[in-house]
């Protein structure tokens, strides 16, 4: 049989957009609802470390349209533990259980008759956590003397395994060198525009749960669910909307929401939706791991890689969430790269710390490899007076050794990395490189050239996960491995066909493709062909290894519909042989006709044949035989024979298919804004068969533009007591479009001996290449090693200060006279010169009365001697901006010496979160004014940290130095709304706001 060609490998329209940009989208928030539907909020911890004592939840109770409140009562009565991957007694509940362990972490779900009404719910719900010294660097985890998180691990590292192949010893022992670097790769995660969100209904007839969800899979975590939820897989339906703004990996984190929202409707009894909003999903969902890897090269004289030795020290946060430490082991197999490097020793820890939990996040476990990788290989050419390209070309698999056995395990299938890094270096983009890289140097700016390349693992072995296990581990448990795919395709009476995928797009273009595919199989135009993404758990065919991840869709979701498609092709050409009188092979599927090859002109319409299998199924078995199948419908299922269960030796083929990705850019740093700037990128991709040209280039942006936000402006930052800083897009900058650029996209195809189709994955390859591509870069223009990402302008700056071509500005000679305090990292320091005398100042402070008058919204204050002081108690309600609260203040001085100085100590306590501060402050008088001298630090938990974190040292420093001067003023009677204005600022920072 011959099929037509007509759009399959072309650039075919999206059939996708008309609806997606005209509104019709069906998003989950888009979908109806049950009737009934309840709306959930969740109650999270402020701090990162802390021991719950109470949680009172009757005040939120006896608000009108709040209909119940899930506690950690209910979660343990209904629910189990969540599984994980490595054996340890660690327990994970979807709400925290006497301890909280990262700032975010849910504590209760108030379920309400609208969103609003169970926010002002978790407003109302009083918190008692007694706070902890938090943890928040895996080196410092590790060490003896740190806080351990969970006391029935004992440690806070939960993994610690070494793997080692060939002989590296020896490798090491006979090398001309060693060459080795020590990198630290950042959390930053995918911010994709819709959030992550459950509708869930219990069902007390059968003790079923139905939900939808926005969950993209890998499904091996329905299991994880209906485990977690203590029923049988059948008993958890899970419906995926058929539209996703955006996943990028990170929607796996939808998973303990899923059991959290089901929990919640079998405790009011009634379906529950829930919805993140933006400082949830940064704060609370997941990111990528950070990675501290030391890695050492063994290499000759020439710059030929003889081992390597990868010391790798995971940050997987506060738990251990399945699929984690996926993000650790996608990568194992493959960890040597495009590299012919047979000698290998591999050291894995997984550590825990007080940050949100990890996941899986585009490109998972790629960035953090070849972080490291790639660095190393620009430090061997530089080390052996080399470019970067001459060492990889020296240590590249040739293209005669496909498929190349690597040293960890990975059977890479095909490829030609020679002939990539020659239409690299013929480029014109590059020449322009080398051209712009010489100019700028004889001009004395800072330019530079980085290189990159990697293998992209795509369709993953769903062993891998177990190579985390000792082989005796893995034996009691039996093998796991392969890719399990399913498909079905099914044809109408008039001829029209539809497919349903095991697969949840986010954007990729599935539909488009699938169309094109089905449309050559059979003949026809793709108008005719439907293609269905909306996933049904109880109705459509699936196995764990469902979902949209891994760079799966060409390779695996595509190739098994082409077998079913190709086998319902065959079950109908035979019947129209039988009619036309020849045999199947002589028939071609072309023009919507069934036909004879050279006689395209004849033949019979492929609708009326597909209509006598429906309308005459007599007809066909006459024809046929009584045994012939009738049906017009079928199921594949398909997994790649390559993928095996991890042998004796711990190696591991972790994925069926491996594309190639060579990437060139050159940066320009700016000395004035110290930003580093993409001059030009080159990206030469080869993902084996290109299935549709313009997505193909499509998924190469995404995952370039989300590359530059990582290797530039994207990150997760922790304050040192274990705050998130990063709640907003203020603070976690996304790239713009004037960031990004558009790089230069070469394509080349080396079709996969193990996929269907011949195809490879293509949409994670530059988010594990572009990061170090550009520290490779920006490590060029400036003659550094020391390359941390994101390269920020602060960073820049500093590196261009540690290189001698900036100076830094005189340091200040006021000298702290606090004693810093890890605890406290926010500091403001000032003098402040008033014209009032110290007498006066103190007689504002130590009046309560004066104080209550001048305080908008406060209720009550009152006045208490401590030890070494006074202490004032307030309770106030404050409004800061839109948000409005209710809040309890400490603010105490201590230490007073009337008039000359006193240490100004507060806390605030709230729904929105925690603050505590102090600070030495001295008044020194000189004839009628006072110089006024304060050192403040801080700390501030919850909402206000997050998202105003940008802002709050500032602020601080700006509220200190005008409360001071209002205090003056106050004194002589005079700027009163002044003064009350930077009291409810004051108070607004010991006393938490949104």
């Amino acid at each position: 049989m011959k099929t037509s060609s007509n759009y399959l490998g072309k650039s075919c329209e999206r059939v996708e957009d008309t609806a997606l940009l005209t509104g019709g989208g069906r998003y989950l928030d888009d979908l109806p609802l049950p009737v009934g539907t309840l709306y959930a909020a969740v109650v999270r911890s402020p701090i990162a470390h802390g021991k719950i004592i109470s949680v009172d939840i009757e005040s939120a109770l006896q608000l009108r349209g709040v209909r119940a409140i899930l506690t950690i009562d209910d979660v343990q009565a209904w629910s189990n533990p969540l599984v994980v991957a490595v054996k340890t007694p660690m327990r994970q509940w979807v709400l925290a259980n006497d301890y909280v362990r990262y700032v975010g972490e849910p504590i209760a779900v108030v379920i309400a008759e609208s969103r609003a009404l169970a926010e002002d719910g978790v407003e109302k719900i009083v918190l008692n956590i007694q706070p902890l010294p938090a943890v928040v660097d895996v080196d410092v985890a590790l060490a003896d003397t740190s806080i351990v998180l969970h006391q029935d691990i004992g440690s806070n590292c939960v993994l610690d395994r070494s793997y080692r192949y060939g002989d590296p010893e020896s490798a090491f022992k006979n090398a001309a060198r060693i060459v080795e670097v020590d990198i630290r790769y950042p959390r930053n995660s995918c911010t994709p525009i819709e959030t992550g969100g459950v509708v869930a209904q219990w069902r007390a007839a059968d003790s079923s749960y139905e939900v939808t969800s926005n969950f993209m899979g890998p499904f091996s975590l329905h299991v994880v669910m209906a485990a977690a939820l203590k029923v049988a897989g059948t008993k958890l339906r899970h419906h995926v909307a058929p539209d996703s703004g955006g996943s990028f990996g990170v929607k796996q984190s939808v998973l303990p929401y899923v059991i959290m929202s089901c929990l919640a409707s079998r405790k009011a009894g009634a379906p529950v939706k829930f919805i993140e909003d933006r400082l949830e999903h940064l704060q609370a969902a997941t990111s990528a791991t950070s990675r501290h890897t030391h890695l050492r090269a063994a290499v000759d004289g020439d710059g030929k890689i003889l081992a390597l030795d990868y010391d790798q020290i995971e940050d997987c946060g506060a738990y251990l969430r399945a699929p984690e430490p996926a993000t650790l082991y996608r990568m194992h197999g493959c960890v040597t790269g495009p590299y012919q490097i047979q000698n290998l020793k591999i050291r894995n820890r997984v550590v825990l710390i007080n940050k949100t939990p990890t996941g899986l996040v585009r490109g998972f476990g790629g960035p953090q490899v070849y972080y490291a990788l790639e660095r190393l290989i620009q430090k061997i050419a530089k080390t052996l007076g080399k470019t970067h390209q001459e060492i990889a070309a020296l240590n590249y698999v040739q293209k005669e050794q496909f498929p190349y056995r690597a040293a960890a395990g990975a059977l890479l299938d095909s490829g030609d990395y020679q002939k990539a890094l020659k239409t690299l270096e013929s480029s014109p983009e590059f020449k322009k490189l080398l051209d712009h890289r010489d100019q700028a140097k004889k001009e004395g700016r800072h330019y530079g050239i980085g290189i990159a390349s990697i293998v992209e693992p795509s369709v993953s072995n769903m062993g891998y996960i177990t190579t985390v296990l000792t082989k005796e581990q893995r034996a009691k448990a039996g093998p796991k491995n392969g890719a399990i795919t399913s498909a079905t395709v099914s044809i109408d009476p008039s001829g029209n066909i539809a497919a349903n995928i095991a697969s949840a797009p986010a954007g990729q273009g599935h539909q488009t493709v699938i169309s094109q595919l089905l449309a050559d199989v059979f003949g026809v135009l793709p108008s005719q062909i439907q293609v269905n993404v909306d996933f049904d758990t109880a109705k459509d065919a699936w196995s764990i290894a469902a979902g949209n991840y891994s760079s799966r869709f060409a390779g695996a979701v595509a190739g098994t519909v082409f077998l079913a498609a190709e086998k319902l092709k065959a079950r109908i050409a035979d019947y129209a042989a039988h009619v036309l009188k020849v045999k199947p092979d002589q028939l071609i599927f072309a023009n919507g006709n069934i036909s004879v090859v050279g006689a395209e002109d004849g033949g019979i319409p492929f609708s009326r044949v597909c209509g006598n299998f429906h309308w005459s199924p007599g007809l066909i078995q006459e024809a046929l035989g009584r045994d012939t199948t009738l049906a017009l419908q079928e199921t594949q299922f398909w997994s790649a024979d390559v993928l095996e269960a991890p042998d004796e030796d711990d190696r591991i083929n972790t994925s069926a298919a491996y594309g190639f990705a060579l990437d060139a850019c050159g940066i320009e740093i700016d000395p004035e804004t110290c930003s580093a700037k993409i001059d030009q990128y080159i990206t030469v991709h080869d993902a084996g068969r290109i299935l549709n040209p313009a997505l193909a280039d499509g998924q190469i942006y995404g995952a370039y533009a989300q590359a530059v936000g990582a290797a530039l402006f994207e990150e997760f930052v922790y304050s040192s007591d274990g705050n998130f800083l990063s709640g907003t897009f203020a603070d976690y900058r996304l790239p713009t479009a004037s960031d990004i650029g558009v790089p230069k996209i070469y394509h080349q195809e080396s079709p996969s001996p193990f996929t269907p189709l011949g195809a490879k994955g293509i949409g994670e390859g530059n988010s594990m290449s572009t990061p170090v591509c550009i520290a490779n870069a920006i490590a060029d223009a400036l003659d550094l090693e020391n390359i941390v990402l994101p390269a920020t302008p602060s960073r820049i700056h500093a590196l261009l200060v540690e290189k001698g071509a900036l100076n830094l500005d005189k340091p200040s000679s006021q000298v702290s006279s606090m004693t810093t305090n890890a605890d406290y990292p926010l500091k403001a320091q000032g003098e402040v010169k008033l014209e009032v005398l110290p007498e006066d100042i103190f007689a504002v402070l130590m009046d309560p009365e004066r104080l209550k008058n001048v305080i908008p919204g406060c209720e009550s204050i009152r006045k208490k001697s401590i030890t070494n002081g006074i202490r004032y108690d307030c309770i106030a309600v404050v409004r800061i901006g839109i948000a409005k609260a209710r809040f309890a203040a400490q603010v105490d001085l201590t230490k007073v010496q009337s008039p000359d100085s006193f240490v100004l100590g507060g806390e605030g306590r709230g729904p929105l979160g925690m603050a505590l501060g102090m600070g030495q402050v001295s008044l020194k008088k000189e004839g009628a004014t006072t110089i006024l001298i304060y050192d403040y630090q801080a700390q501030v938990s919850g909402k206000l940290a997050a998202i105003g974190s940008r802002l709050l040292e500032g602020a601080i420093r700006l509220v200190l130095d005008q409360l001071f001067r209002a205090l003056a003023k106050e004194a002589g009677a005079k700027h009163e709304g002044l003064f009350k204005s930077l009291i409810t600022k004051l108070f607004g920072l010991l006393g938490v706001a949104k």
